[in-house]
């Protein structure tokens, strides 16, 4: 008999898989980072199936975990986080620049989407390309006003329609698993959305001026604008946050800085400044406050409210006396400073203050 939800919240870095009881509450969270290619500055690329054998390996980890069977899965969800940011520059790029790639796509040989497309794809056995307005709206290629795919668009980027998914609601039957090790034939996925749409759902920001911040690879701050979709002037986005059967449309206005926990992976990866991301607050912890050390984290470029793909990241501030700890400090700071700085974009856009943020990561 069916007792358990099955979510897979597929990062930039990492795959976390929850299970839920049928009453939506957590029974086990299991997460496993990924490679990450660096072929030259500037650049971040990631192997397919790489993220695919980390989602089957995470998912039976996480079953082991919360002690539940395969066929106890009553019902899955999926969901992401969308980075490098938009997709039809990098289609284009694609199709443009690796042999063989257009003339595929051209003769409907290929498929192309975002990450829960593909695995979407991967768990129907091929059976499923498709993907939710939320996800669609990322990839420069929709138009969120009617929530199909841009015709203009599509010919400014040169990206042949028939490559990509079909746009559907977020919540409905998508397909069943199928050819799983880890899992039985036939369970239902049952919703899809980006993840910070789906976080801006789950913090219950159902209405109209609720908002929520998101830390994770990055990190991102949106607000519930309803059926509306605000035009901003303060360098954010108009996104979509949902659509659920028979209902229009629901709006957000997003802010996001792509650096964020990233910027702590990089203190441990790249720097070795630590041995595990949570060691971070300890050694910033060790002086009272940055003296004058300053991090801009623009390791992928800036996002909002600046989108300068071109800006690379600066430590300044050194002196003979800067430790370890306040580059530390410093970069714990750089995230609040960065949201702080979208928080202000969005209140101008807003024209008032905003009264509650709910956080989450």
């Amino acid at each position: 008999m069916p007792k358990f939800l099955l979510a897979i919240d597929q990062g930039t870095t990492g795959s976390t898989i929850s299970i839920l009881n049928l009453k939506g509450q957590p029974v086990a969270t299991v997460n496993q980072e990924y490679r990450q290619i660096f072929p030259k500055p500037g650049w971040v690329e990631h192997k397919p199936e790489d993220i695919w054998e980390s989602v089957l390996s995470t998912i039976q980890k996480c079953l082991r975990k919360a002690k539940a069977k395969g066929t106890e899965i009553a019902a899955m969800k999926t969901g992401l986080v969308i980075d490098p940011y938009f997709s039809a520059s990098k289609m284009r790029w694609i199709l443009n620049n690796v042999n063989g790639v257009r003339a595929k796509a051209e003769n409907g040989t290929l498929a192309a989407g975002t990450i829960d497309s593909y695995l979407l794809w991967r768990l129907t056995a091929g059976q499923e390309h498709a993907t939710d307005v939320s996800n669609a709206s990322r990839t420069l290629l929709m138009d969120i006003s009617k929530a199909k795919w841009d015709d203009d668009l599509l010919k400014f980027f040169h990206v042949p329609k028939a490559l990509l998914p079909e746009i559907r609601d977020s919540a409905g039957f998508f397909g069943e698993t199928k050819g799983l090790k880890v899992l039985p034939d036939g369970i239902p996925i049952t919703g899809i959305a980006g993840d910070q749409q789906a976080a801006l759902f789950g913090q219950t920001c159902f209405e109209e001026g609720e908002s929520k911040c998101t830390f994770g690879t990055g990190s991102f701050l949106l607000i519930n604008s309803g059926k509306k979709r605000i035009h901003s002037k303060s360098g954010l986005l108009t996104t979509a946050a949902w659509r659920l059967k028979g209902e229009e449309m629901t709006y957000a206005l997003e802010g996001g800085a792509f650096i964020c926990g990233a910027a702590v992976q990089f203190l441990r990866d790249q720097l070795g400044f630590i041995k595990s991301s949570k060691d971070i607050e300890t050694l910033a912890r060790e002086v009272k406050s940055a003296e004058g050390v300053e991090f801009v984290p623009a390791l992928a470029g800036l996002g909002a409210p600046h989108w300068n793909p071109h800006a690379r990241g600066i430590i300044c501030g050194l002196t003979r006396g800067t430790t370890r700890g306040h580059i530390a400090r410093a970069t714990l700071e750089a995230m609040a400073l960065q949201n702080t700085e979208i928080l202000i974009a969005m209140q101008k856009d807003l024209g008032r203050d905003l009264k509650d943020v709910r956080v989450d990561g």
